[in-house]
């Protein structure tokens, strides 16, 4: 039997076993690795190339909507299933624009978050029931309306997005050049690049702009 070879992108240690117990225990499915962060995420991905990586969206450092972007650039072959406590609009469509295959809640059923990673390994989208029926309501509006919205956080690069993330998380500028390996003056080019596209220059705005649009939590539930 082949195997579908999983990574799972979580934070908390205990979400972790528990998504580590819960597929070792079916026998097409192998958890390959675990990442505390959207940046360790990348690296085993980029380093493993799974089949699926079950990603969750508030993590320090490199957030799941950024780190799936990544990884959906560099490693296509790895298709993202979100898993989130978060069933918000905004964060829902980050993902998919991100390039996720599909998005779950952690309420979710243990077999349908099974069921969704053979579906995405398959080539399949899989949302939950609640979400797909919102996407479906949006989609139509969408269409009859005649238009798509185009959200700012669209005109961002991958690296001021990160820089973003980073900023509202309080970090300082060379703090900033250690974590993504940069030069301060080049951190300080990115900074005043994102201020100047979003028309936000103070870090008040910045953060509260970046919990707005799922960059960083705003208070991120243990479950």
């Amino acid at each position: 039997m082949t195997k579908i070879n999983v990574v799972l992108a979580d934070d908390h240690t205990v979400v972790r076993q528990g998504l580590r117990a819960l597929l070792d225990a079916e026998p097409d499915i192998n958890v390959v690795g675990e990442a505390d962060s959207g940046r360790q995420a990348v690296q085993l991905a980029t380093t493993l190339h799974p089949d699926v990586v079950v990603m969750d969206i508030a993590m320090p450092l490199l957030n799941g909507l950024e780190s799936t972007r990544q990884i959906s650039k560099q490693v296509p072959s790895s298709r993202v299933l979100i898993l989130s406590s978060y069933s918000d609009d905004e964060y829902v469509h980050q993902s998919t624009e991100a390039g996720a295959a599909g998005y779950l809640l952690k309420q979710s059923a243990a077999t349908d978050l099974v069921n969704a990673i053979r579906e995405i390994h398959k080539g399949k989208s899989c949302f939950s029931p609640a979400i797909s029926k919102r996407l479906m309501e949006q989609y139509r509006q969408t269409l009859l309306n005649g238009v798509l919205v185009t959200k700012r956080i669209g005109v961002l690069t991958s690296r001021e997005r990160e820089v973003l993330q980073l900023i509202a998380e309080g970090k300082l500028n060379k703090q900033i050049a250690g974590e993504l390996n940069l030069s301060i003056k080049t951190v300080e080019k990115h900074r005043q690049a994102l201020m100047n596209k979003l028309g936000i220059h103070e870090i008040a705005g910045l953060t509260r702009y970046a919990i707005a649009k799922g960059i960083v939590a705003d208070s991120k539930p243990v479950s």
